[in-house]
């Protein structure tokens, strides 16, 4: 067991984000980050990490914890291998008491299956560079079929499994590991013959598989034999550690250059990813022996939306990229196509090239799934229309499936260009397609709408009631605590931010903090909601001591319901989210600071409304009192008519900032 100065060094030590950063692809927004969850399948991130709390939660599954939990639940582990797993990052050396009995039945067979993997992996490594067969045999292959150097064999951990039928599996024997391990891992079989086992990768270059966080959960190998009825390559089976459907290979090497580049490119093969690695393009992963599935798409969907899929451009190849293009958009991923030259592939287009060759190549050559597809089918169908409506549909099905609506929209338009059709019959066919099949019954009405509004410019119908309740769609109709909401949200998760506040031609530099609490003193005005009033007056003291609060001051309130506040818009769900603010509107901002100079006086303009207006309230209830001297009503009146000058001239701004 761990003791507990060593677990509490390790949570001192672990930042969430880098934690975290090392599964997911975290962008971020305001004081936290956000992703979609590696959890469940979704389009928009509800996934939030709090950095000042220490805490992620997920507003789409409920799961939240803290960086070991999160290292628990991704990996599918215990409490003390997550531990371990944080610490080795972090360079914390981690001290166990002796396991008791009772310890060492609950030590799951995933540890002693991943133990013996790694045992495995340094076997196959250690029999290529110091034995005569993985030297004539594996190493000369590596060097000179392939031409891996010796950095890019050991970075990816390649080996040889030697000849002999069953010596590898001897030789774990030997060092202690289990016959049902080697089994279940699928290094070892047991014949039906006499029961006795034998290596399954006998005479085969190894290609270690690592998941996600580098662990290694299978191999793959390939004979050197010329015999066509031997398998040329053979794979770990499916196991307690391992799916095949749910492994990226190289996706271990790649991720962090993939965030760099912001696109990932897909190969078919191993070594079409480690010479593509070796050349300098390191954002290259491959579907690990299998069909693209949908599981491996969600897996890379963690680390970017951008995928280019590079295959061999031959006829197979060309057919290969078609198949796994409807599975990447409708995962609602963006997806580009490169075809090399005929009598390339990845793994010799790159040995040939230099990163910056390959990169170019890949810039200039990569073109959209709808052009590529269009492109390649037309070429078959040729001026026959009967082949020509087919490839029509074709497309139809392929546009259907992505889930956003205004990349339909999109693909629509430019499918209805190179295929010289009428756009509004592609609105329809793909309006029925969904609905057809997948039960999208709205799909028709919105299809049509969307299709007006970014094509022919008509103006859409107002929105429902119910959306001025929303951020960024606040009216004059909206609730005074929705707007208080809207307000305090701004000033939590923004305010140390700058925007250009546009009237008329002239542009102001305003910060917004400073805005909204500068506004608010102007009129000595106060939230109604007591929360939002306390977390206001916390800004207020912070900035007449030159100061701004920190998020730790205020989700460690010594008012719970201040740190719940606080929390909740820390953590605000995605409906919320900037980039969201202002898409169920006619306003087309393109940057954040753009959505703030908009909705940032906004708010404050209808604030200031609904607080005259209860004033106004409040005096007309005032005159109501029959006990009131001549003067006293005489002075009401005067404020009132004040008052309604005042909300004349913010429902005229008011009214300005909403067009």
């Amino acid at each position: 067991m761990i003791d507990r100065d060593t677990v509490d060094r390790i949570y001192a030590a672990a930042d969430i984000v880098e934690v975290i950063n090392d599964y997911v692809t975290l962008k971020k927004r305001g004081v936290n980050y956000e992703a979609c969850c590696p959890f469940h399948g979704e389009k928009t991130p509800s996934f939030k990490v709090s950095p000042s709390k220490g805490l992620f939660k997920c507003f789409g599954c409920g799961k939240g914890g803290n960086a070991v939990s999160f290292v628990m639940e991704h990996e599918n582990i215990s409490y003390a291998e997550a531990l371990k797993i944080v610490a080795k990052k972090y360079g914390i050396e981690v001290k166990e008491r002796e396991e008791s009995e009772e310890d060492k039945i609950r030590n799951n067979n995933r540890e002693s299956m991943f133990m013996l993997n790694s045992w495995a992996s340094d076997y196959f490594a250690n029999t290529l560079h110091n034995t005569d067969e993985g030297i004539s045999v594996g190493l000369s292959y590596f060097r000179q079929a392939r031409g891996f150097s010796e950095a890019t064999i050991k970075k990816f951990g390649l080996g040889f499994c030697p000849s002999g039928g069953n010596k590898m599996t001897q030789d774990a024997l030997r060092a202690g590991y289990k016959e049902e391990f080697l089994l279940s891992t699928g290094l070892s079989l047991k014949s039906e013959r006499d029961n006795s086992l034998f290596d399954r990768f006998r005479e085969r270059v190894m290609f270690p598989v690592h998941n996600v966080s580098g662990r290694i959960v299978a191999f793959g190998g390939r004979t050197l034999r010329t015999d066509k009825k031997v398998a040329k390559y053979q794979n770990s089976p499916e196991s307690e550690i391992y799916s095949k459907k749910n492994e990226i290979y190289g996706l271990f090497f790649a991720k962090k250059a993939i965030q760099q580049q912001e696109y990932a490119i897909m190969v078919e093969g191993y070594t079409d990813v480690i010479s593509m690695h070796q050349s300098g393009v390191e954002n290259v992963v491959a579907s690990s022996g299998t069909s693209l599935t949908i599981e491996q798409i969600r897996l890379l969907a963690r680390f970017t939306k951008n995928i280019t899929v590079m295959y061999d451009g031959d006829g197979a190849g060309q057919k290969a990229s078609l198949r796994g293009i409807d599975m990447i958009l409708k995962e609602g991923l963006n997806v580009r196509v490169v075809l090399l030259p005929a009598e390339d592939d990845p793994d010799s287009f790159a040995r040939s090239h230099s990163a910056e060759e390959v990169r170019d190549y890949i810039k200039c050559n990569s073109e959209d799934f709808i052009s590529y597809k269009t492109k390649l089918l037309l070429a078959d169908a040729g001026e026959d229309p009967i082949k020509r409506g087919e490839v029509i549909r074709d497309m139809v099905q392929s546009i259907a499936v992505i889930p956003d609506a205004i990349q339909r929209a999109l693909y629509i338009k430019k499918c209805a260009e190179l295929m010289a059709t009428d756009e509004n019959i592609l609105v329809r066919e793909v309006a029925k397609t969904r609905m057809n099949s997948l039960g999208d019954r709205e799909a028709s009405e919105f299809i049509d709408r969307e299709s007006r509004r970014y094509w022919r410019h008509r103006e859409e119908e107002p929105a429902a009631s119910e959306e001025a309740e929303q951020f960024g769609n606040l009216t004059i109709g909206s609730s005074l605590e929705s707007i208080e909401r809207e307000l305090i949200y701004y000033l939590v998760v923004h305010g140390t931010k700058d925007y250009d506040f546009k009237e008329g031609r002239t542009i102001v530099p305003m910060n917004v903090a400073d805005t909204i609490l500068d506004e608010m003193a102007i009129d000595d005005m106060q939230f109604h909601n007591a929360i939002y009033n306390e977390i206001y007056n916390i800004y207020r003291a912070a900035r007449e001591r030159g100061d701004i609060p920190q998020i730790e001051e205020l989700t460690s309130h010594t008012n719970i319901d201040v740190c719940d506040a606080v929390t909740d818009l820390l953590f605000i769900d995605e409906q919320y989210a900037m980039s969201k603010i202002w898409t169920k509107k006619e306003v087309h901002t393109t940057t954040e600071s753009e959505v703030l100079g908009k909705g940032v006086p906004k708010a404050i303009q209808l604030f200031k409304t609904k607080f005259v207006t209860a004033m106004l309230g409040k005096l007309q209830a005032k005159l109501q009192d029959e006990n009131l001297s001549e003067d006293e009503q005489l002075a009401i009146a005067s404020e009132m008519v004040h008052l309604n000058r005042l909300k004349v001239i913010l429902a005229r701004k008011t009214n300005r900032l909403t067009i």
